[in-house]
């Protein structure tokens, strides 16, 4: 069994208790035996392998051993600012920038924007992160962040950040000129593209926009297209 699970606390005293739905899966899914082994990781960038010593009723317990190395990472930060699609699409969104190592998401609230980020639909993009990084073997969980306009996300950027705008009206793409900084925030608007009063906003700061291919994408096919130019 090479199954993961994520845990919010490291092993105390070599032990862990899983609970909730993370127990269900390894006990009831899995249907996990005393001695099965199993990754944990905190979503932190820690994992440890696992064994099962104990399965009660909602709850399973494991003894923890030495940490496992650490996954090598990208070495600079990637935010993507994306104004969410409906429905199932948000799902595969997550799934896909969680697998490509983006480090957080924004929900960005535009004007011409289909889907609004409400919390319930935060909290279901949390867990996709979760089932999406159990999956692909990723340690750290990308954080979703607040919902915010462009403005806000502009007006928040760091010292260190450069910023970005997918626009299938923009200049080419040079990864390399990306690639160098320490954090990067790519913004990427509705299927009705953006106002001008929001480019302005990005403009203002030195965002240039640029674009992503030949045809207008859809919003989750910008974003992965993005991401894997600046996560590559």
């Amino acid at each position: 069994m090479s199954e993961r699970f994520h845990i919010t606390t490291p092993p105390v005293a070599g032990r862990v208790s899983l609970g909730g739905d993370e127990a269900r899966h390894l006990a009831r899914v899995m249907r996990a035996k005393i001695g099965d082994e199993v990754v944990l990781f905190d979503g932190r960038g820690q994992a440890w392998p696992a064994w099962v010593v104990a399965i009660g009723r909602g709850e399973v317990v494991l003894e923890a051993g030495e940490p496992l190395a650490p996954c090598p990472g990208r070495g600079s930060s990637l935010t993507l600012a994306v104004a969410l699609p409906k429905g199932e699409r948000q799902k595969w969104l997550v799934e896909k920038l969680t697998e490509l190592g983006v480090d957080t998401l924004v929900p960005l609230s535009t004007e011409r924007g289909v889907a609004e980020a409400t919390p319930a639909a935060i909290e279901r993009m949390k867990r996709g992160v979760i089932e999406a990084a159990k999956q692909c073997g990723r340690n750290t969980l990308m954080a979703i962040g607040n919902p915010a306009t462009v403005a806000e996300v502009v007006a928040s950027q760091s010292a260190a950040a450069v910023g970005l705008v997918a626009d299938p009206a923009g200049g080419p793409f040079d990864e390399g000129a990306w690639r160098t900084a320490q954090e990067v925030i790519g913004l990427i608007g509705p299927e009705g593209g953006f106002t001008a009063a929001e480019l302005s906003h990005a403009a203002a700061a030195g965002w240039p926009p640029v674009a992503l291919g030949f045809h207008v994408l859809r919003v989750e096919t910008a974003a992965v297209a993005l991401a894997s130019r600046l996560s590559g």
